[in-house]
């Protein structure tokens, strides 16, 4: 039997789970198998992953299109939000990875750390001149007016006759 054969076969099998003493985490045994698996893969490609990893709501209202990111443990010196030509809105950054003490004895790492970057490209009624960015208790906004809808004039005609 190979090695994926046998990879498959415990896919398909029930997770074994235990209860870890030291957490209040369900434990499972298998849990981490199949990383050494990804130690194939170019860091590159892993690093890439994480442009896609920043999690951004769009929302419009009647005055403006708001962007909010959760971006725990940031300071705002480690974002950079920009308006390119074409209106393109590009929010981007990075989390630095915890420094390594031969000492620690790491359990778990389950935080992310890398560069991040998305891009919108906004409607016409974006004022791309006036957008604004705040950040507070980890989480980013940022804040782009729209244009007053212009609503046609409408002339009443008087009939004769």
């Amino acid at each position: 039997m190979d090695v994926s054969r046998s990879a498959q076969e415990l896919l398909r099998r029930p997770t074994i789970q235990c209860l870890y003493p030291f957490s209040l985490d369900v434990w499972d045994p298998v849990d981490g198998f199949f990383n050494s698996a990804l130690s194939s893969v170019p860091s590159s490609a892993r690093e890439a992953s994480q442009f896609a990893n920043l999690r951004i709501d769009w929302k419009e209202t009647p005055e403006a299109h708001v962007f909010k990111a959760d971006l725990p443990g940031l300071k705002k010196e480690e974002v950079k939000v920009e308006v390119e030509e074409g209106r393109i809105l590009q929010i981007s950054g990075e989390r630095r990875k915890e420094l390594e003490e031969k000492t620690d004895t790491w359990h778990r790492v389950e935080r992310s750390s890398g560069k991040f970057f998305r891009r919108f490209r906004l409607p016409e009624n974006a004022k791309m001149q006036q957008v604004k960015a705040s950040m507070e208790n980890g989480v980013l906004t940022v804040t782009v007016p729209k244009e007053e809808e212009k609503k046609p004039e409408v002339k009443a005609i008087e009939i004769s006759g």
